[in-house]
């Protein structure tokens, strides 16, 4: 199941991960207002994760895409940069959060495939970085932080209850990329 709202209890045994965590995997996005939940995008390399939070409710959301476009034929629409910002910004909205309120945090786009003789050719995390910002400059929206490129894999956290956004590069330490009272 791509698109989870679990502020009821539907499919909630299935993914979560604990008590409380709840993985968004793969070409998945996940829109949740329970403030007991922890919303995580593992293994980010060139696929790009994205957090809203809006506090008032709270809602809170996460998309997890893998390519900048959407190929025809394909119908998950979470799979991709171009069709799972509009989604996730459509749930948000639906399920009571404000465009003017949400805080926005992106990570991943890491450059993850090389190989001699194909110098950019599969860049595909600089292509989802660069479609994001397009989009989120098309919305409007300015993040509060970004933890994108690079050439190392990260994981994404959302915490539901506190809004803190966290960011754990391989092999790194955890670093908290929300800050209190930002916009």
């Amino acid at each position: 199941m791509a698109n989870r709202r679990l502020s009821d209890d539907k499919g909630r045994s299935e993914h979560l991960q604990d008590r409380n965590t709840i993985a968004v995997g793969l070409g998945e996005m996940v829109v949740t207002k329970d403030r007991e939940h922890v919303l995580v995008a593992y293994g980010l390399g060139s696929c790009i994760g994205l957090a809203a939070y809006d506090p008032m409710g709270p809602v809170a959301g996460m998309l997890h895409a893998v390519l900048p476009m959407r190929r025809n034929g394909d119908d998950n629409l979470y799979k991709f940069v171009d069709t799972g910002i509009p989604a996730l910004i459509d749930e948000m909205k639906r399920m009571g959060a404000s465009m003017r309120r949400i805080r926005w945090y992106v990570a991943g786009g890491a450059h993850m495939l090389t190989a001699p003789g194909f110098k950019g050719m599969f860049d595909i995390g600089r292509r989802n970085v660069e479609m994001t910002q397009r989009l989120l400059t098309e919305y409007g929206i300015e993040p509060v932080a970004m933890a994108v490129r690079g050439s190392k894999g990260r994981t994404l956290k959302l915490y539901v209850a506190s809004g803190r956004v966290t960011v754990r590069f391989a092999g790194g330490e955890e670093k908290v990329l929300s800050v209190a009272g930002k916009r």
